[in-house]
């Protein structure tokens, strides 16, 4: 039974509970989704594919990523942004943070250690659907002389856009831990040979990029009104967290996640 409770419980980490004791605005974040029929529906479908297994020690990562896109393509971007970079001031909700679309799946491989970028570049290279993605990024997290923080005016909004769309891409990046706001892609340069230094300029695209990290930082200035009226209007959060279960035509896969939610809930609570 205790098996079988895991993928209950990570489910009931990425829906969340307003039970936490210090404020916590992913939480806020994944309150504000639930509470929202079109972005409650879209979570729920990637988190059914991300926590699927498609072999033993596997999962259906293609599935996982094209309902990752689709989430931040089709969902309400003030909310589906608030999820993603909401503003964290401890490891709590940071952690929250990093895990918001499960990574096991979308972003970290099988093995332990990073491949070399070179491999999600090219693959990225030669995507029709990575690659205007990332050059979009390039262009709007790019960084400029001629401003004295080295970042374009209103350049923000645009920033973090352009890097959501990146999320279910073959470089798919995420936060590194639950202590900072730091983000890369999973992948590291130590074995890119004479490619060395294309390698370490495309990883600095996140690593040593100060319009995203200001981008990312600065997000609490711009906590989206729709959000606030979510939680004013949001409804009993226990109830919410059982909504999952009749979301408007849920996935197989979805409605055994949300029994095994019910049952986790109910022995932990």
């Amino acid at each position: 039974m205790a098996s079988c409770l895991v993928p209950a419980l990570l489910l009931l980490l990425l829906l969340g509970s307003r039970r936490s004791v210090a404020p916590n605005p992913c939480v806020d974040a994944a309150d504000a989704c639930t509470a929202d029929e079109r972005c409650h529906r879209l979570r729920t479908a990637y988190v059914a594919q991300c926590l699927g297994r498609a072999a033993p020690g596997g999962c259906p990562r293609a599935r996982c990523r094209r309902a990752l896109r689709q989430f931040f393509a089709r969902g309400p971007p003030a909310l589906t942004h608030a999820l993603l970079f909401c503003p964290c001031g401890g490891p709590a909700c940071a952690e929250r943070r990093r895990q918001t679309f499960v990574p096991s799946c979308a972003f970290s491989g099988p093995g332990r250690a990073p491949p070399s970028c070179l491999g999600p570049l090219d693959a990225c290279e030669h995507s029709r659907i990575c690659r205007p993605r990332l050059l979009a990024f390039q262009v709007s997290c790019a960084t400029t002389a001629s401003n004295p923080d080295g970042c374009l005016r209103d350049q923000a909004p645009s920033c973090l856009r352009a890097y959501a769309g990146l999320v279910g891409t073959a470089i798919t990046p995420n936060y590194v831990d639950n202590a900072s706001a730091r983000v890369e892609p999973w992948c590291d340069c130590r074995a890119s040979g004479n490619r060395r230094e294309e390698c370490e300029v495309f990883r600095g695209l996140f690593t040593r990029n100060r319009c995203l990290d200001s981008a990312i930082q600065t997000f609490d200035g711009g906590w989206p009104p729709i959000l606030r009226n979510q939680l004013d209007s949001h409804q009993d959060p226990e109830q919410s967290l059982l909504q999952v279960s009749t979301a408007d035509a849920p996935l197989e896969e979805s409605s055994l996640l949300s029994m095994l939610l019910v049952l986790a809930l109910q022995s932990v609570f």
